[in-house]
């Protein structure tokens, strides 16, 4: 498994820790507002980070490439201030806004950057293009 890809992993593994204790925090407070963050760091963070990490070792040439790097940078800090800003909206804070907004974009730009950088580097390593 490459670099690129373990990082992916371990990353993908802390955000499935943070919302599963988020979820057992919710149910003991039965105080479920922040479901919608329960439910986007189970699939953004620990889902989506753990299929790019698997989706990066099948296709290595995306792996080792400054997109790759740039998608890992983009998405990971997008994700935590999307994740924040949306909580603090649900909790009452409409001047968080914007911060989801922006950050969600930011998110999914780095989710297009990952899909071409995918598809433009398919091929295994050392594979000649046809």
């Amino acid at each position: 498994m490459t670099r690129q890809a373990q990082r992916w992993v371990l990353l993908a593994l802390l955000y499935f820790v943070v919302a599963v204790a988020l979820g057992v925090g919710m149910a003991a407070s039965h105080d479920f507002r922040l479901r919608p963050i329960h439910v986007h760091l189970n699939l953004l963070g620990w889902v989506s980070l753990a299929l790019t990490g698997w989706v990066y070792t099948q296709f290595p040439r995306a792996a080792a490439n400054r997109a790759a790097t740039l998608h890992f940078w983009l998405y990971n800090l997008a994700l935590p201030v999307m994740m924040a800003g949306l909580a603090a909206l649900l909790l009452g804070t409409p001047a968080a806004e914007p911060v989801v907004a922006v950050s969600s974009v930011l998110v999914f730009a780095s989710v297009v950057l990952f899909a071409v950088n995918v598809i433009r580097h398919r091929l295994p390593a050392g594979a000649a293009a046809a």
